[in-house]
């Protein structure tokens, strides 16, 4: 038996790793927040009621034969109803005491009798208990997975009009017993439909594995079930960037994973250091942390201080090349890391300074290589649904690769280069860093009011839900089209 254990555990061992990957990213939507998605919900389940289709009924009460047809729901009241978290994946809707006005055409017959005319009916005390399961599906994104749902109504009322409205009073219980049945076997279906079909198309809006720009792509795919109590619902996302061209590369975590302990706020961003450093890497691998300052981006006293801190050199390897162009190419030598602190967020990049004389018509001279080492700080942000970062050079150095006496030499390089690094280097880098990536948030919703906190190895985020577009608005945009079958293909 020991064996048959022990193989059990090593079989079992990827399972375990795969549930213990700390999230790069992890949001948190508190019951704050469900209430705010309450109110967009509860307009889009009556309008999804309003719109059942009830069949037509037709019975017989001894000699009184009754078709009822053309049945529509004219107005829809919901007194109460509540959206709640319930452990461990569960979100439960509610609708007590609503009440549903109908009106339908009657044709009734009794012997030689026969009377057409629309009947009022109103269903009172509706209650309906809706509980949809949240899963992580196959592609790592949220979704609905099943839907309970269960229906009564109190009673039902039906109010004839025509020549013969008294007469008629009488059937009104077994019609409305009829009409009270197809009502509530009609509820169900349009919920679970709305539910599996309609919001899992809404959570399709959510990036999941997507482009953010030609050079890397941003991984949101949840890690595991979402976790929900009774006060809040949480996601653990892989928070993670890649290298579109090796999409297959993936960068390790061993970062402290992100910690939400707080819940007065409607929704929580929680950022690791990972998130930060995997984008740093996969730009890196990408070949962008690259560029060569020469001609009119050259500074002309950064120039002049160049051409007069190697000119020995360039009398000694080509003196015809005196007054050639100089070009400095700057190229980030390992992957930046970036260090979260209570006190601040700091990005430290190495990078190697390599000074050429490009002498026209001949091969470029390599004059100099050198180290820069520079530290930045970084200040994290969240508007609407983008996240973006904003840089500030905070200290610099240089020094050179070959020896420590040329590095003393460097000395007089050392402010004109940090700030060609100020003027030139650090905006665009800001341009870039400013345009953002979008955390995971459906289409129609982004946030309001951000406060960013620091903590050691990661960032929180606290903000409220805000609805740009209705809810109804972005489910009527992602609708599937009904399709024809082949009869009613042939029929049109």
């Amino acid at each position: 038996m020991a064996p048959l254990s022990a193989l059990l555990v090593i079989l079992s061992m990827p399972m375990i790793l795969a549930t213990d990957v700390s999230p790069g990213c992890k949001i948190r939507v508190t019951s704050k927040g469900l209430d705010l998605v309450h109110e967009e919900a509860l307009k889009f389940v009556e309008q999804e009621l309003e719109n059942i289709s009830i069949p037509d009924l037709t019975g017989n009460e001894g000699q009184f034969l009754y078709n009822i047809s053309q049945v529509k729901i004219t107005q829809l009241q919901i007194m109460s109803s509540d959206l709640d978290f319930e452990p461990s994946d569960i979100l439960a809707f509610q609708v007590a005491n609503a009440s549903i006005s109908l009106n339908f055409q009657r044709k009734l017959y009794y012997w030689f009798f026969y009377d057409v005319g629309s009947i009022n009916a109103s269903a009172e005390g509706v209650d309906i208990d809706t509980k949809l399961k949240l899963i992580r599906d196959a592609g790592g994104r949220l979704k609905i997975s099943n839907i309970t749902c269960t229906t009564a109504i109190k009673k039902m009322k039906a109010y004839f009009s025509g020549t013969l409205g008294t007469v008629y009073d009488f059937l009104a219980s077994f019609i409305t017993t009829g009409m009270q049945y197809l009502v509530n076997q009609q509820i169900c279906p349009a919920l679970k439909h709305a539910g599996l079909v309609l919001l899992n198309a809404l959570l399709d809006t959510v990036p999941v594995r997507t482009p953010v720009d030609d050079y890397v792509g941003i991984d949101y795919s949840l890690l595991k079930d979402p976790a929900v109590t009774s006060e809040h619902l949480d996601m653990n996302f892989k928070g993670m960037f890649y290298d579109r061209a090796n999409e297959n590369d993936t960068l390790p975590n061993s970062a402290v994973p992100p910690i939400i302990k707080d819940s007065e706020r409607m929704v929580y961003v929680a950022l690791s250091e990972y998130f930060f450093d995997s984008a740093m890497d996969a730009y890196y691998k990408a070949g962008v942390f690259a560029m060569d300052i020469s001609g009119e981006k050259m500074p002309k006293d950064l120039e002049m201080l160049l051409r007069t801190t190697y000119f020995g050199s360039i009398v000694l390897l080509n003196p015809a090349a005196i007054d050639a162009p100089i070009k400095l190419e700057l190229q980030v030598s390992s992957t930046p890391h970036c260090v979260i602190k209570p006190s601040g967020n700091t990005v430290s990049v190495t990078a190697t300074v390599k000074v050429i004389l490009m002498p026209p018509d001949a091969i470029p001279i390599q004059l100099s290589s050198m180290t820069m080492e520079s530290k930045f700080s970084a200040i994290v942000s969240l508007k609407g649904k983008r996240i973006s970062v904003h840089l500030t050079l905070k200290r610099f150095k240089i020094f050179s690769n070959q020896s420590a006496l040329e590095s003393l030499a460097l000395i007089p390089l050392q402010t004109p280069l940090k700030t060609l690094l100020q003027i030139s280097i650090v905006p665009l880098l800001n341009e870039k860093t400013q345009q953002g990536v979008q955390i995971p948030l459906p289409e129609g919703m982004d946030v309001i009011n951000e406060v960013v906190t620091n903590h050691s190895g990661f960032i929180t985020i606290g903000a409220d839900l805000h609805f740009y577009k209705g809810l109804r608005e972005v489910i009527e945009k992602y609708r599937p089209v009904p399709s024809l079958n082949i009869n009613e293909t042939a029929q049109q």
